[in-house]
């Protein structure tokens, strides 16, 4: 299992499809996931620290893993099949949980644990970036600065 770090959430064009971008933490690939825009919202509003009047629905389940006495220790990118990610919330008491990477992602920043990714998902789909590329992941990171939770709603 590799560590992975969310270096953030864009809008793809021109699909206009939400993408969260994780990179390697002990390597260079980065690994898109194409995310719906509640969870982009969600996973945005945590980085940039928004503080919301009521909970999220990632809030509510920190909170329940709380109120219940057990840890969420990690969560796993487990593995990639017909171009699907699949997710593992990783409890203290043992127990694993099946989940979608973008709900993991965003629960997992809320109760600060590692993200992992397996070697076969960051084999399939990790993209290793050049350095001559790194002006175009730092674009990126301006991007993602310049960006607010609410450029990822839904169009009505």
């Amino acid at each position: 299992m590799h560590p992975l770090r969310v270096v953030g959430v864009r809008v793809e064009l021109p699909t206009n499809q939400p993408v969260v971008l994780l990179r390697e933490e002990d390597g260079v690939r980065y690994l898109p996931i194409w995310i719906g825009a509640v969870e982009a919202s969600a996973i945005a509003f945590q980085q940039q620290g928004v503080q919301t009047v009521r909970p999220l629905t990632h809030d509510l389940l920190r909170d329940v893993i709380t109120a219940l006495g057990v840890r969420l220790e990690s969560v796993h990118i487990t593995e990639m099949r017909d171009d699907i990610f699949y997710a593992e919330l990783s409890f203290s008491d043992g127990i694993k949980v099946s989940a979608r990477p973008s709900d993991a992602i965003a629960l997992a920043l809320r109760c600060e644990v590692a993200i992992l990714g397996t070697d076969s998902v960051l084999d399939a789909a990790g993209i290793e970036i050049p350095d001559e590329q790194d002006d175009e992941v730092e674009r990126f990171r301006e991007f993602l600065d310049s960006v607010s939770p609410e450029d990822f709603a839904a169009d009505g």
